[in-house]
């Protein structure tokens, strides 16, 4: 029987069964394809979550177990495989002149001296380090008579030598005289010292400060240290010597801050710090650190709750002239808000982006790479041949610029040949650029402006160092003392000054030094005016035995 026939005898209510059952059936496929849309919907969705979870767990494992250093090594594809039968071959020159020690052969090792050394053993060392003589005498003269023996030349062999402890005792014995003449009786008046009352030498003080801030050594390993070394003094102590201390050089911090602040070009970075207990939730906040570097290399640690764009309002106050950052929006919205300033971005932080996402797109981040990579050659091409001024000028823009043209039309272009989802590593790092070529082309514009912030990120370094030994500031008012001591402490290694002798100087002298000429209390200019015959303290200045 056909289909004809078979329809022809269909009763009506068999035809609408049929019917219904069609019906049903499409609308199972409707939902069977709204379901079907949904799942590739949510593969999708999952497919593009998994990549982030990848780059992330990428991310993670070079933090881990990957190089630290941004440093790129650079493959030579034309050198020859090396292959085991080479390893095989018989030398047949004689072996080097051997010597026997213990049951073994070794090698004879001459030891070469190194460059630039005092000695040819390698030790280095110059006149201000401190210099005992032990005089050993043959024992073959031992109990003979000077007339009998004749010393002919000596020989001298020096080793470094370390003491337990550093701390020494000053007693100060003032003699008390009576006049005959007057009966009077007369006594030298004790030594001053910057604090009061206080045990405290001006050296115990700098010391203090230098340990914590300079090595990174927390005042309670520095009291187990005074411990060891015979001394009992509570850690409270030390806390309150520490703060005294710094906020006798806070002035001076604030001199140097102005000195910045009048630079025509400022580099400006953010670092977190916990500081302040909240008791609610029983944990600390996170703060910032945000330093300021000027063009004259001085540097300002200013502490802020906030991370958000007033805390930049309120450091650069009326400043004008050239911002270099990151590319943190803060500083961006400042910017725009603020029409005086020019702002300058750091190329280093947008080739870390194509760093992070080689894992995704190995082969156009390693082109961006090579093209990046020509840009810090030349770089280093002008400190080679230390260009200054107009001559640094004209030297980027008839090598740099190309570079830059030739790099930013290589990612407009590849966004174009390439399709890639916005959420793709190489697709962010690509829009993290462009978004910011205007900004990244000034240093083009200007000599004066240096391509990146890493000047400013090395300074951070020694904070973030000793970060992970103090941990944290208790308090908000620690913490800005943290950030005055480290403005002086790193302005005084940008200027190639002793943090030592600097602040030995300047806690005796800061006492009765003029308020209105703290500036020359700075470390650039207390090079210049007080360097040459510093104020020391009384350990240094006379010797005790």
């Amino acid at each position: 029987m056909t289909l004809n026939e078979k329809a022809a005898s269909l009763s009506q209510k068999q035809i609408v069964g049929l019917l219904e059952e069609n019906q049903r059936l499409v609308h199972v496929q409707e939902e069977h394809d709204q379901e079907k849309v949904v799942f590739l919907q949510e593969k999708k969705a999952l497919e593009e979550r998994l990549r982030e979870v990848e780059h992330q767990l990428e991310w993670f494992k070079r933090q881990l177990f990957g190089r630290k250093s941004e440093k790129r090594i650079v493959e030579e594809t034309d050198q020859q495989q090396l292959f085991l039968g080479k390893f095989l071959d018989v030398d047949e020159t004689p072996p080097p002149p051997t010597e026997t020690i213990k049951s073994y052969q070794r090698r004879q090792r001459r030891k070469q001296p190194l460059p630039g050394s005092v000695l040819d053993q390698g030790l280095r060392f110059d006149e201000t380090v401190p210099m005992e003589v032990v005089e050993i005498p043959p024992p073959e003269i031992e109990g003979l008579d000077p007339s009998q023996v004749e010393m002919v030349t000596e020989k001298v062999t020096y080793r470094l030598a370390q003491r337990p402890g550093s701390y020494v005792i000053v007693k100060y014995v003032r003699k008390v005289a009576k006049l005959k003449a007057t009966q009077k009786l007369v006594c030298a008046p004790a030594p001053s010292s910057v604090f009061e009352k206080s045990y405290a030498d001006v050296s115990f003080l700098a010391g203090l400060l230098i340990d914590k801030f300079c090595y990174h050594l927390p005042l309670y390993r520095q009291h187990q240290r005074l411990k060891d070394s015979g001394i009992v003094l509570s850690r409270t102590t030390l806390t309150n010597l520490v703060h005294r201390t710094v906020d006798l050089l806070e002035p001076i911090h604030y001199a140097n801050l102005s000195s910045i602040l009048q630079s025509q070009i400022l580099a400006m970075d953010e670092t977190p710090i916990r500081a302040t207990r909240i008791k609610e939730k029983k944990r600390m906040k996170t703060a910032y650190f945000w330093p300021v570097y000027g063009e004259r290399d001085e540097v300002a640690f200013l502490f802020s709750l906030s991370r958000a764009s007033p805390v930049v309002k309120e450091v650069l106050g009326s400043f004008g002239g050239v911002l270099l950052s990151d590319g943190y929006k803060v500083y961006d919205a400042y910017v725009k808000a603020v029409e005086r300033i020019d702002h300058a971005q750091c190329w280093t932080h947008t080739r870390r982006k194509f760093v992070e996402a080689e894992h995704a797109e190995a082969s156009l981040c390693r082109t961006a790479l090579e093209i990046l990579g020509r840009l810090y050659e030349v770089e280093e091409e002008i400190r080679k041949q230390n260009l200054r001024g107009n001559a640094k000028l004209h030297y980027r823009i008839k090598y740099s610029t190309p570079v830059v043209d030739r790099f930013f039309t290589w990612l407009k272009n590849t966004a174009r040949e390439h399709i890639l989802l916005p959420s793709n590593p190489f697709t962010q790092a690509a829009n993290y650029a462009v978004k910011r070529e205007a900004s990244l082309r000034v240093f083009l514009q200007n000599p004066d402006v240096q391509i990146d912030t890493t000047h400013v990120e090395r300074e951070i370094r020694p904070l973030a160092v000793g970060r992970k030994n103090w941990l944290f500031c208790w308090t908000e008012i620690g913490a800005h003392y943290v950030g005055v001591i480290n403005s002086l402490l790193a302005t005084c290694r940008l200027h190639g000054v002793d943090p030592y002798t600097y602040l030995v100087d300047v806690l005796q002298r800061i006492d009765t030094h003029p308020a209105m000429e703290v500036h020359r209390l700075t470390p650039r200019l207390w090079k210049k005016e007080f360097a040459h015959n510093p104020m020391r303290s009384d350990i240094d200045s006379r010797k005790y035995q």
